[in-house]
């Protein structure tokens, strides 16, 4: 019993510190599914979606249940800058809004469920880097940790260089983007002369 009992608080450890967990999270610490499971049954795991899970005590929940709001309302958006970096684990700072990108010719949402924090753009800028990730049953578009962090650049007077810089170092340390893609991104949004010296100073 006192095993198990172990076994479930190292699991509900690394849900809390990772804050959106996954199933291969779990796995690499060598947590069966089972345990994952009775800790859903028990209420103390909150299953998002398929292989994403959160503690239920935790602030995050309410920062996703956000995400899956604005997708139903605003299903063309795509979830950016801080509310992405949240999402990868590569900031520890919880944003006050969900920021999100719009097409620069799309209408601005009218009535948002939560509080929005908005940037527009086009072609490869926009279109370029997606992923999804299941939230309470909704297929929530967001930027991959590499786009994310060349937007942080681009952006870095709305979110703060110190920002953009503390999630370039995570995405390289934490391997949740190489380098090349990285690079590839700075290229759309045309930041690779202000990521440049950054990159340089991390290798």
């Amino acid at each position: 019993m006192a095993a198990n009992s172990t076994v479930m608080e190292h699991a509900l450890d690394i849900a809390r510190r990772r804050g959106v967990a996954r199933a291969r999270d779990f796995r690499a610490a060598g947590i069966p599914a089972t345990y994952i499971e009775r800790l859903c049954t028990q209420g103390q795991l909150i299953r998002l979606g398929r292989g994403i899970y959160q503690i239920a005590d935790f602030e995050d929940f309410h920062v996703a249940h956000d995400l899956a709001e604005v997708s139903r309302r605003v299903p063309h958006a795509v979830v950016c800058l801080l509310s992405a970096l949240r999402l990868h684990d590569l900031t520890t700072q919880l944003p006050q809004a969900v920021w999100i990108s719009i097409d620069h010719k799309a209408r601005t949402p009218a009535n948002p469920p939560v509080k929005l924090q908005i940037v527009r753009a086009s072609g490869f800028a926009f279109s370029e880097g997606r992923t999804t990730v299941m939230i309470e049953g909704v297929s929530v578009p967001v930027y991959t940790p590499a786009k994310t962090v060349a937007d942080c650049f681009k952006y870095r007077r709305r979110i703060g260089t110190d920002v953009a810089v503390e999630a370039l170092r995570d995405a390289l340390n934490k391997r949740k983007a190489t380098r090349t893609e990285l690079w590839h991104y700075a290229g759309f949004c045309r930041v690779q002369n202000v990521m440049r010296p950054y990159l340089e100073a991390l290798t």
